[in-house]
């Protein structure tokens, strides 16, 4: 059994635990197994760059960030457009025909997820394992890295309570979650933050001005705005998307929370000072919950393996591990549900998402 693994997209802190749980099954459950590691993603298949991987290979990795294949980003919108002659799709069918491969392995987020689908549906026998800080793959209640950024992030805005208390500062601090807002939301419910601007729920900069002079007002020393780097307005929700990408585009690369800062600065004579989180969120090692869950959905994924049941992605719903068609998740996005019950209660105790005073 020829079987291939590569990772795409984003890295994230458990794709090493999840490549080692898939692995260590094959091999202890079948003695003809060969793992051919792709390096840097689709890039690798599509240029065979490759290696073939030992079973030492993927020990002492369960608790290593990163990715030891290397990642890259292939744009799905891409793969099917041919560049200076070379048909990427073309190529990844042919380094598998090449290798004799009997299944394809793909750790990797939506995008990812998307030209897994593809290859499937070109026949190829692709499994798929959710991997996404952003907890954003469609499908499943969890995917893989969520619950370690969650933590870096939290811990991140713990840090900033203290110095924005020693100064009575507002703080706006950028959290990753450009589509979907996860992890603003769960790190910002877990550090007490005042405020929490998500994509999927459009501020208004005069409510969020009321909302931070109503906590003045009642004692509050400072106030820390946990932001999603996708956080949108009231007025640019209702812009086209070509006009919002050119809004976009019009900060020069500069993050959301120094126009959301700036526009704070014409209501309130309190300092603001903006913060990033950044790539630290991708970063270290797994939590003990991801290395604990990926090792599950890489038992998970070598048993479709066994069972020649491909085309499917691996899920965790309902506290079950399952499997659904790649089909069915390709192309779609899971969102924070805005009328459900976390922002429902978060709203209860105080926190206020700039949409309503609270």
């Amino acid at each position: 059994m020829r079987v291939g693994i590569l990772t795409s997209g984003g890295d994230c802190q458990a794709l090493n635990a999840t490549m080692r749980a898939l692995a260590k099954t094959l091999y202890q459950q079948r003695n003809d197994v060969e793992i051919i590691g792709f390096l840097d993603g689709y890039k690798g298949l599509m240029h065979e760059n490759y290696v073939n991987m030992k079973p030492e290979d993927f020990e002492h990795i369960l608790n290593l960030g990163g990715t030891i294949l290397g990642t890259s980003r292939c744009p799905f919108k891409k793969m099917r457009v041919i560049e200076n002659g070379f048909d990427k799709v073309a190529a990844m069918k042919k380094t598998y025909q090449k290798l004799k491969l009997d299944c394809l392995a793909v750790l990797g987020g939506n995008g990812s997820l998307k030209t897994a689908n593809l290859l499937s549906q070109e026949g190829l026998n692709v499994i798929g394992l959710p991997k996404t800080i952003d907890n954003d793959t469609w499908g499943t209640d969890y995917t893989f890295g969520f619950q370690s950024a969650v933590n870096i992030a939290t811990r991140y805005l713990d840090e900033i309570q203290t110095t924005a208390d020693s100064h009575s500062r507002i703080f706006v601090v950028e959290i990753m979650g450009h589509k979907v807002g996860h992890i603003c939301l769960s790190a910002g419910i877990a550090s007490g933050a005042d405020i929490i601007l998500l994509p999927e729920i459009p501020y208004d900069i005069e409510i969020l001005a009321q909302v931070i002079q109503n906590k003045t007002n009642a004692g509050k020393k400072s106030i820390v705005i946990a932001c999603a780097e996708g956080a949108i307005s009231k007025e640019e929700a209702m812009l086209s998307k070509k006009q919002y990408k050119l809004k976009v585009a019009s900060r020069e690369g500069h993050s959301v929370v120094y126009e959301i800062a700036n526009k704070l600065a014409h209501y309130t004579q309190k300092e603001i000072r903006v913060s990033c989180a950044g790539h630290a969120q991708r970063g270290g090692q797994p939590c003990p919950y991801d290395r604990e869950i990926s090792t599950l959905f890489g038992v998970e994924g070598a048993r479709l393996i066994m069972n020649k049941d491909y085309g499917k992605l691996v899920v965790f719903t309902d506290h079950h591990l399952n499997a659904i068609p790649l089909e069915e998740t390709a192309g779609k996005l899971k969102y924070v549900d805005v009328q459900g019950d976390v922002i429902r209660n978060a709203k209860l105790m105080g926190i206020s998402f700039g949409d309503e005073l609270v």
